[in-house]
Order: structure tokens, then sequence, then C-alpha cells
């Protein structure tokens, strides 16, 4: 999420009464999760697994619950609970507003777009030309949908990250405030639902299509002509490279990568990252040849035992 305008460190530490350490003259001008950081945002880190990681990210402000050695460059604010203050950040730049019109005044809808009744759209929505919205869609604020779209019944965009941090008396929520992209000529199928990303976007590029009941998770970055069927559950912060498909019920693991090409048989499980322009089954998933093989050696392995056994 990018901040109204630049704003100096030390009014960031004011703001969530935290120490400052390092750099104390950076500009700060954005908000991001680690997953999609660039130069200029403020990240957070709460546990020792991952402070190497965010402290030798591109952010250029980290909030961190630890007194460590600043990396050049940078500022770190002292905090005794960074979740909660990236959160208290987010609440203090991002003003959410309530969804209390059907199609809000200050959506913008492109030339020969068609939305249906019964469509429920939040402000500073774009939706390009020739786009069909059918009834029961819910766009949520702030996404931008492109030309030649097709959006089906029931299908949800850019509703909040499934996002939470657990503590002793339940679950705390982190605060979403990124968006939706989708590109030109995409079609999402009946009640499917795409996050938006934590503080940064969630993409689905041009010419992909979804089958219904088809989920996409929070920062999830989707290439071109892509091809899902239905049920297939995408976790947050994936990268799938163009040309891909994942056919019936594949569940696909957070924060990893699917290379260009890709195909992924139904019911498979991807738990790590796949290489492109293989096809693959199972789960967890294997190159799909192996893995049928497997299946016919163990189908073959009774026989077998049979003929041991009476010799």
């Amino acid at each position: 999420m990018k901040l109204p305008h630049s704003f100096p460190a030390m009014e960031i530490a004011e703001l969530i009464k935290a120490k400052i350490s390092g750099n104390e003259s950076v500009m700060l001008s954005g908000l991001n999760e680690i997953h999609r950081v660039e130069p200029g945002d403020i990240s957070f880190v709460d546990h020792p697994k991952y402070y190497d990681k965010v402290l030798n990210s591109e952010a250029s402000g980290i909030i961190i619950n630890s007194e460590a050695e600043c990396p050049e460059g940078k500022v770190l604010f002292i905090s005794d609970d960074p979740f909660r203050d990236f959160n208290l950040l987010t609440a203090h730049f991002y003003k959410s507003e309530q969804m209390i019109s059907a199609i809000h005044p200050t959506v913008k809808s492109g030339r020969d777009t068609i939305i249906h009744h019964g469509v429920v759209i939040g402000s500073n929505v774009v939706i390009g030309n020739h786009s069909v919205i059918f009834p029961g869609v819910v766009i949520y604020p702030n996404c931008i949908i492109g030309n030649r779209v097709t959006i089906h019944a029931n299908a949800v965009i850019g509703s909040d990250a499934f996002y939470f941090k657990r503590r002793p008396e339940g679950y705390d929520k982190l605060k979403s405030s990124g968006r939706v992209i989708i590109g030109d000529e995409v079609e999402i199928g009946a009640s499917c639902t795409i996050d938006r990303g934590v503080t940064a976007d969630t993409i689905i590029g041009q010419g992909t299509k979804m089958d219904n009941h088809v989920h996409v998770g929070h920062d999830t970055v989707i290439g071109r002509n892509c091809l899902f069927a239905a049920k297939v559950g995408i976790a947050g912060v994936v990268t799938i490279e163009d040309d891909v498909i994942l056919w019936g019920q594949v569940g696909v693991q957070k924060d990893l990568t699917i290379g260009k090409g890709a195909v992924v048989l139904g019911q498979s499980g991807i738990p790590k990252s796949l290489e492109g322009n293989k096809t693959y089954f199972g789960s967890p998933v294997r190159d799909a040849r192996e893995k049928m093989k497997e299946l016919a050696m163990i189908k073959s392995l009774p026989s077998i035992i049979d003929k041991l056994s009476n010799t």
C-alpha cells in the first residue's frame, strides 16, 4: 500500500510510539508485508526465524520486536508488538468505506459493459469496456477489472486476506489494504472467491480462465492464459507463471512458484515450487508418468506377494 506521500521515520515512530534505530532521515512511502516489499516500504517481523529475511529485504523501515543491528540505509522501529503496530499504521493510512449502496457513485465502468441486477460494487472500482458482471457478484473497493472480462454469478472479488496471528486470547487479524487487479479477457466462474492483497495486489493475468468455485488467496500473482478447473484452491503469495493448467480440486500451498506451462492433474496437492513445462500428479505432486508407474506397481503388489508366498 502506498502512503499519501513520503513520511520521515520520526513521524512514523511517533505514530506507533516506537523506539527508533538506524538512519532517522529515511523517508518512507509505503506499507508492505514482506513477500511483496519494495524500497521505501515499511514491513514488520516478530519472530527470530524471519529476522534475517526481513532485515535484508528491500524494506526501508522495519518494525521489529528485538534490538538488532540495523542494515545501512534502513531504519528500525523497536516495538513490543510489531503485528499490532503494523495494523495500527494500516488503520491510520487506509480508510475503508462502507458498501452502503449497490453500486458506489465513484465506480467507473467502460463502454458497452453490462452490470446485471443484484451486483454490489464498492468505491473506486474501475471496470473496462465490453465486460459482463452477472447477478450476485460482489466487488470490494479499489479493484481494477479490465476489458472484455466476464464475472459469473455470486463471485466475490476483493474480500479480505486470510491472515491471522494466534494469541492466547484468540486470533488477531492482519488488516487488508490491497486490491485485486484483473487483466483483459479474463473469465471468472460462478461462486469464485479472490482475496485482495494484504498490502499489495492480487493479480489475475490477461486471458486466464477460471471454472466455478475456484479460490485465489491474498497477494497471489497469476500469469497470462492460465486455466483452472472447478474447486482449485490457491493459498496466499503464490506466483503462477503463464500458460499453467490446474485441473479440478488441485490444492496449492502458500508462498511458492509454479513455472510456465506446467500442468497439474486433478486432486493433486502442491507443497513446493514446480518447474514449468511438465505434467504433475499426486499428493504431494510428482512427475505424472512416474506417479502412474508407481501406482501400477502398487496395484500389482498383491499378486507379487502371492507368488512369493507360494514358492
